[in-house]
């Protein structure tokens, strides 16, 4: 009984992650099923099953809030769920360790991109939007689903930032999108899983306690998404990516474990005060703005 309370806190601060950031899930829940010892394919196969569940309730209380784009979310289901697929019979048959260190620099580097971006660059809001094609979609969708499934997760961390780093997308709707479009990419890696492991293979206990708290945290991310502003959610998503793929990174490495955490230390420094900075910044153009609002509502 602590072991399935434990698994569902686990869940609860997995989905509140993934569901306010677009990612998270798959990688915090599979981590701690592989500390336990947990053969990869299994874990990832257990964490997809309750992910059939917790994408749903999350992809409906995203819509509820406001936060789906439709038309970019047919264009990923289809890519998304072939890869998964993909992913989850090639896991079965063998573990792709290694592949997680390229996709841990180059999402590295996209977070960077995508900080600076939102930091330097104009303002995404005041941009034209100009919805990416379907030769953007497909790739994007399959291997974000393949990975999604071989690695145990990825869906968000690969498909949210090269959303966000195409020109005029709205951080919150492309968090939103990409979460409810996870429950095609869950529930396709779980057939996949099904057909290539079997059913007894997947530890329901494990599955049922993550999914129990990933479904209650999932109307709480909801609203965090509709509530903070873009540039700070920018700042947050970025800042997670950078941390979570640079520490992967380094796990192949030999740097010793002192410069590692005097690495983390020096960036929490620095991400700390970031972020209290474009939330100032934030507060000053919402008053701005208001400010104009009640300049135009005397003059009328």
């Amino acid at each position: 009984m602590e072991r399935f309370l434990i698994l569902a806190l686990v869940g609860l601060a997995a989905q509140l992650v993934d569901g306010s950031l677009g990612m998270g899930y798959g990688l915090t829940s599979t981590t701690l099923l592989l500390t336990a010892g947990i053969a990869p394919a299994i874990a990832s196969a257990s964490v997809h099953m309750a992910e059939v569940v917790t994408t749903a309730a999350s992809g409906i209380s995203h819509r509820k809030f406001g936060n789906v784009d439709k038309a970019m979310l047919r264009k990923l289901i289809v890519p998304g769920a072939i890869g998964a697929f993909a992913g989850a019979t090639f896991l079965s048959n063998l573990t792709g360790d290694y592949v997680r260190l390229y996709i841990s620099g180059f999402l590295l580097c996209l977070g960077l991109f995508i900080l600076g971006r939102f930091l330097f660059l104009k303002d995404a809001r005041k941009q034209k939007p100009k919805p990416p094609t379907n030769r953007f979609f497909i790739p994007l969708g399959f291997v974000g689903g393949f990975f999604d499934a071989s690695g145990g997760g990825g869906w968000g961390p690969i498909a949210t930032p090269a959303l966000l780093s195409q020109k005029g997308m709205q951080p919150r709707m492309v968090i939103g999108t990409v979460a409810a479009s996870e429950f095609a990419v869950a529930t396709a890696a779980t057939i996949g899983f099904m057909i290539s492991l079997g059913p007894d293979k997947i530890n329901w206990l494990w599955a049922g306690a993550i999914m129990l708290g990933g479904v209650i945290a999932a109307p709480f991310a909801a609203w965090i998404v509709k509530s903070l502003p873009t540039r700070v959610l920018a700042v947050i998503v970025s800042g997670m990516l950078i941390m979570t793929n640079l520490n992967a990174v380094l796990n192949y490495t030999s740097i010793s474990n002192s410069v590692e955490t005097a690495i983390f230390i020096a960036l929490v420094i620095i991400w700390i005060p970031l972020t209290g900075y474009v939330v100032r910044k934030e507060k000053r153009i919402a008053q701005k703005e208001k400010q104009e609002m009640n300049t135009v509502k005397r003059t009328s």
